[in-house]
């Protein structure tokens, strides 16, 4: 396990409903990651590739300590990627987790099907999507359409989703793609 001391802070959110977790996942991003499939999700895509992530009160309650620890123990990491299910409708617990994994030298994807711009605009206190923002480096916004489904792009299944420079955006106030 990496030299680094999880610290949450009390009233720190302390729990996230999980679908899944998947070490050395090579699919979900650059590199070798660690997926956290987040449970829950109000965007019900048709041909969804995890329908089974849909229902809010499915999926496994897990401490988000747990899982900071497992992803920590494992060297050969690359980066974490959140995706689901919709991970901003758990945003508090999963940028305080990704503040322990950037600080850890692990980059962060998160998936949304949310576009950017509705992140921004539609941020508060109490639903944490700037926090989340904040701590992604790439976000892959946008719901998936099945009449854009596209076996050829990368990371992403259909064409109207974007790869975005999240960090670089919100530093600049526009919004830059990000380019493999």
């Amino acid at each position: 396990m990496k030299e680094q001391s999880i610290v949450l802070n009390k009233g720190d959110i302390m729990e996230i409903r999980i679908a899944g977790l998947v070490n050395d996942s090579i699919v979900d991003g650059d590199g070798l990651r660690f997926a956290i499939f987040t449970q829950g999700c109000p965007h019900n895509c048709e041909g969804c590739q995890n329908p089974q992530t849909h229902d809010f009160n499915s999926g496994k309650i897990y401490e988000i300590k747990e899982i900071i620890e497992r992803v920590l123990e494992n060297p050969l990491l690359d980066g974490v990627t959140f995706t689901g299910g919709e991970p901003f409708c758990q945003a508090k617990a999963l940028a305080k987790m990704a503040k322990i994994f950037l600080e850890n030298n692990l980059n962060i994807i998160t998936y949304t099907g949310y576009t950017y711009e509705y992140l921004l605009e539609n941020s508060t206190s109490e639903n944490h999507y700037a926090d989340l923002l904040g701590v992604t480096d790439i976000l892959i916004d946008g719901k998936f359409e099945i009449e854009k489904k596209d076996y050829n792009l990368r990371f992403r299944g259909s064409s109207n989703q974007r790869i975005i420079d999240c960090k670089n955006s919100l530093k600049s106030n526009s919004l830059i793609l990000y380019e493999y």
